[in-house]
């Protein structure tokens, strides 16, 4: 957690503008993500599958987990952002909750109204191989009170996304990202959640993928 906040902070204290900037979206991607709380506690760490044109995301957490982390979520999304469907899974007991889904947004892709914010060095721009450019985007979330700082290479590759709500503060990182789609199966519905209806949603209550970390 602490490398992030220091992270956050040379970001803040190195960052150059520019007068203006297009947000481009990512290519189909495997990786892994882990979300952290400002509050100092690891919520997961698992395996993503995104597919660009699709729209469709699937997030694990991992079984394989380094015990150094102390994970307080176990997590199995499979979203539909366009049909703006949202799955929760539980594979061991072959069950399935089907949601509506009230926001497209997700940590790997910039929304196209998200505001331009600056560009950054990671590491050194004077040293040749020592740092990344990064330009950092912000924006709220539609529909919620959420506010987002999200961070992409020059390649359109998802860095890190801050987001804020309420209390809470939660950062995305995304590593050892590969630009292909490993298994295409994980991104079907499972056997066992086909057919479902969409579960109603209490008063009050906004299903998004932000959430699900809450």
């Amino acid at each position: 957690m602490y490398a992030a906040v220091s992270l956050f902070v040379l970001i803040c204290l190195t960052a150059s503008t520019h007068a203006e900037q297009h947000s481009c979206h990512p290519p189909n991607m495997t990786g892994i993500m882990s979300v952290l709380s400002m509050k100092g506690d690891v919520k997961t760490y698992g395996t993503f599958v995104y597919d660009s044109m699709g729209k469709k995301l699937r997030f694990r957490s991992n079984e394989t987990t380094p015990t150094t982390f102390n994970t307080s979520l176990s997590l199995d999304l499979l979203v539909f952002f366009e049909e703006e469907i949202l799955y929760e899974i539980d594979s061991k007991n072959q069950s399935c909750e089907k949601k509506a889904l009230h926001s497209t947004m997700n940590s790997l892709d910039i929304p196209d109204d998200a505001k331009f914010l600056t560009t950054v060095h990671a590491g050194s721009a004077s040293i040749e191989g020592e740092g990344i450019k990064i330009n950092v985007w912000v924006g709220t979330e539609t529909g919620t009170k959420g506010f987002y700082s999200m961070s992409e290479t020059m390649g359109c590759l998802p860095f890190s996304t801050f987001y804020f709500s309420g209390s809470t503060t939660l950062l995305f990182s995304h590593l050892d990202i590969e630009t292909e789609i490993k298994d295409p199966d994980l991104l079907t519905i499972p056997s066992f959640c086909q057919g479902l209806p969409v579960e109603e949603t209490p008063e009050g209550t906004v299903n998004s993928f932000f959430n699900e970390f809450m």
